[in-house]
Order: C-alpha cells, then sequence, then structure tokens
C-alpha cells in the first residue's frame, strides 16, 4: 500500500466532509438565504440536503460517458427543483463526440399520436422528451451566473409527438454530432456551434455531455414507464478501467461539491430571481413570484433555470392561515399537451404525491361546465375533487405547468388565477355542481397513487 496513496485518499474524504459542511450551512445560515427557520423548515432542509447527498454519489462514482446509463435525476427521496410529480426525470452522461444508440419498448402509445388508446391495458407514459445538452446541470457550480446565455447549450430534442416507433412499441434513437448520410430513424444531434459564444469561451462549439428527459403520467393506474437502454456505438462489450486512487479521490471531491453548488445555487434562485421573499435586486421583470397569485406565464429558459424545452411555465407562493384557502382558475385556449399543478416546500420539493395530494394533473381534474379548471388548496380536506394538500405548510410554491410540442402563439397562453377567501366561504364560491367527495373517495385515491408511485419507481 503506498502512503502517498492513502495520504491522497484521506485528504479528499476530508474535502467532501468540508463541502458536506458548507452544504449544510446552506440550510441555517442567513447570508444563504434559506427558507424561514421553522423547526419544519429546519427538518425538511436536511432532508433535502441528503437527497442531493444521494444523487451525488451516483453521479460522482458512476458517471463515465463511454459506458452511458440512466438513473433518475430526481425521484421519491431526492426532490428538488420544484419537482414535477407527474415525471420521471431520467439522464445519462455522454459523449457528445461519439455516436451513442438509445432503445425502448412503449405500451399501447396511440396517444402520442391524437388516437384513443385501446379501452384497457397498460399505456405508454402520456409524455415523453429527450433532450441533449452542453454544460453542467443546473446549479451545480452553485452560482447563478451559470444561466448567462451561451453557458448552457441544448444542441437536440426529440418528443413522444415525433418518435418512430416499430409495430411491436420499440423505438430507437441515434444522438451524433451529425446524422449519418441515408439515415431516417429517431435522431437527436449532439453538437451546436454557438452564434454569440460567451466571454471567455474558447470555442463556439459545444457537444453535448448528458442526454436527459421526461417521462409524463397522466392515467396513473395504467401507464407504465419506458425501461430504457443506451450504449456508445463501439464500446459493446468493453470494460471500463479499474479504479485507482487519483479517480477515486477525484469523485470524492466531485461528489461534495455536487451537493454543496445546488444547495447554494438554489436558495439564491428562489431568493434573487425569484423573488420569493419579495422583489429586490436581481429579480427577474414580471418573473418574480407573488404571493397568493402567479407571475406571467413564460417559457423554459436558462434564464429560469431551464426545465423541460416544451413546458410553459407560471409560479408563485401560497401563504394560507389554517382558516384560509385559495381558488386557482386555470382556462386553456390551445389544449396543450399535458397540464399539471404541483405544490412544493420552500426548499423545492414537491408536496407528497404518493401519500398526499400534493398534485394533480389534467388527465385527474374534473373541469367544471365552463371550460374553466377549479383547483382548491387547502390545509384541511373540502370534500371536492380537486383539492390540493398542503401538508400543513403555512408558506409553500405554486407551480402549474403546460406541455405543448409545437407552442401556440403567446396570445393563445393559458390564463391562471387564484383568489384567497375563508375555507368557510368555499362552496359559495364553487359552482354548485361541484362533486362533493367522502373520506372513503380519497382513501381509495391515496391507495391508488401510492401504488403507481411503487411501481413507478420500482427497481427490482
Amino acid at each position: 500500500m503506498s502512503d502517498a496513496a492513502r495520504e491522497e485518499l484521506r485528504a479528499a474524504f476530508d474535502d467532501l466532509i468540508a463541502e458536506l459542511q458548507r452544504a449544510r450551512d446552506a440550510i441555517d445560515r442567513p447570508e444563504l438565504m434559506p427558507p424561514p427557520p421553522s423547526d419544519r423548515n429546519l427538518a425538511e432542509g436536511y432532508r433535502y440536503l441528503l437527497g442531493f447527498l444521494h444523487s451525488a454519489i451516483e453521479r460522482a462514482c458512476f458517471d463515465d460517458p463511454a459506458f452511458p446509463s440512466f438513473r433518475n435525476a430526481l425521484s421519491v427521496v431526492n426532490r428538488a427543483t420544484i419537482d414535477n410529480a407527474d415525471a420521471i426525470y431520467f439522464f445519462s452522461p455522454i459523449d457528445g463526440r461519439a455516436t451513442t444508440r438509445l432503445r425502448g419498448r412503449a405500451h399501447d402509445h396511440r396517444h402520442w399520436r391524437g388516437e384513443a388508446p385501446a379501452d384497457r391495458g397498460p399505456k405508454a407514459p402520456h409524455y415523453v422528451i429527450f433532450e441533449a445538452t452542453s454544460g453542467d446541470m443546473t446549479g451545480d457550480t452553485g452560482d447563478l451566473r451559470e444561466l448567462q446565455p451561451g453557458v448552457k447549450a441544448r444542441t437536440g430534442a426529440l418528443d413522444s409527438s415525433e418518435i418512430t416507433v416499430d409495430a411491436d412499441g420499440w423505438f430507437e434513437i441515434l444522438l451524433a454530432p451529425e446524422k449519418p448520410v441515408d439515415y431516417e430513424g429517431n435522431f437527436i444531434s449532439t453538437h451546436k456551434r454557438l452564434r454569440r459564444p460567451p466571454k471567455g469561451s474558447d470555442s463556439p462549439d459545444r457537444f453535448a455531455n448528458h442526454v436527459s428527459g421526461r417521462q409524463l403520467f397522466y392515467d396513473w393506474d395504467r401507464e407504465k414507464a419506458i425501461h430504457l437502454e443506451i450504449e456508445q456505438i463501439g464500446r459493446e462489450g468493453e470494460q471500463p478501467a479499474v479504479l485507482d486512487p487519483e479517480t477515486a479521490a477525484a469523485q470524492m471531491r466531485r461528489c461534495g461539491a455536487l451537493v454543496r453548488g445546488p444547495m447554494q445555487f438554489w436558495n439564491a434562485f428562489w431568493t434573487v430571481l425569484m423573488g420569493t421573499y419579495g422583489e429586490r435586486p436581481g429579480t427577474l421583470p414580471g418573473l418574480g413570484f407573488p404571493r397568493n397569485a402567479f407571475n406571467r406565464i413564460n417559457a423554459a429558459s436558462g434564464a429560469t433555470g431551464g426545465g423541460m424545452s416544451t413546458n410553459l411555465y407560471a409560479g408563485g407562493v401560497f401563504e394560507l392561515e389554517p382558516d384560509e384557502a385559495l381558488i386557482v382558475e386555470v382556462r386553456a385556449r390551445v389544449m396543450p399537451v399535458y397540464f399539471g399543478f404541483q405544490l412544493a416546500n420552500l426548499w423545492g420539493e414537491s408536496v407528497d404525491y404518493a401519500n398526499r395530494l400534493g398534485s394533480l394533473n389534467g388527465w385527474q381534474c374534473e373541469v367544471d361546465p365552463d371550460g374553466v379548471t377549479r383547483l382548491v388548496i387547502a390545509h384541511e380536506d373540502p370534500g371536492v375533487a380537486n383539492w390540493l394538500d398542503t401538508s400543513g405548510l403555512r408558506e409553500g410554491f405554486l407551480t402549474p405547468r403546460w406541455a405543448y410540442s409545437s407552442p401556440p402563439p403567446e396570445d393563445q397562453w393559458p390564463e391562471i388565477s387564484a383568489t384567497k377567501l375563508p375555507f368557510a366561504m368555499l362552496r359559495d364560491h364553487l359552482p354548485k355542481g361541484t362533486r362533493h367527495v367522502t373520506p372513503d373517495d380519497r382513501r381509495d385515491s391515496i391507495q391508488r397513487r401510492q401504488k403507481h408511485v411503487q411501481k413507478r419507481y420500482r427497481t427490482f
């Protein structure tokens, strides 16, 4: 055993612990802009940190672009960034200068083409998208400057409205810098030449270093996850190098950085850019989160932390006393491929969507006869179908999403509004035909959600 190796590994481990301590400071040091320090916020802050540690270990120790493998970017054990309760977030490192092949098999996917699925049996996820990107995953650097134009670049994307699938449900996607001559199958480019590279950049060319995406679920009872395969062409059957001390030390240091960076980044993102606790210098004009209301609907962009490229987003913060409720009204001029509404705590962790009604989507919501979807956000069950459970949070994020494969003109975007009122007056402000939901109905709904989430994240 080498003394130098032993000392280097011990030093790297010490650096990892030091970075975790810096990440921990983001939970309760005011200068690092955490949520207000209530007992619950502090407790959830530590869980939030451990979620980043969970994903950081995978990313630091097992990412190899020459031997790619898909993993969950977010899940029930590492919720963050106001994660979508209807989604599997997946990603894999890739070498954008090489050629990579991705394969999957979907159940009944006729709804991807706007056709009616079979009356029974498993279905593919409601919507699927793949995106190839050059640059760090959002928040990795810990610095809001990573959102400046040109620092990251999406090199290509493909969603379920365009994916060619064979008669048995199989599809294959090729990812490469250029589309091969005479190739007519599914393709995503991994190269992009920037018109205006950021200052200090040594080249306008960008090559993707990861592929990511979403599988979105609408009908939680029938839609099943697609299991994805990925490989770099030409490396099939080869083996990565065995682990050496230098690589292990680098992995430990990267692991610490991948916890500390996002903890600090997202605190600053919510506080400064999104004005969660009031507008301040740096808050994005028109996009700051108001209380019990919504900001201007906006398309996904680097300035707003990225997000799914086909999404429209809005956001706000609910602030409700025990005897208050919020009615949210949603109108869609052009029907989206997907609509979902999630609640989250002020760390950006989604409210429990398996054991509580922390989210609803367009399939689960009931629409009133006037075409308006009315959601009720309250601390206790009001006995209506479209209830979103705050789980007792006095404050939290409001996050609607609309996905369009081809976005409509801005004057045809959805509309959304909110009205705060006494809980006792809810029924007076809802249509007379609003369906009553019994405690037995609610338990049945929760049980079905629990089964779906278990299946969605099943690994055996």
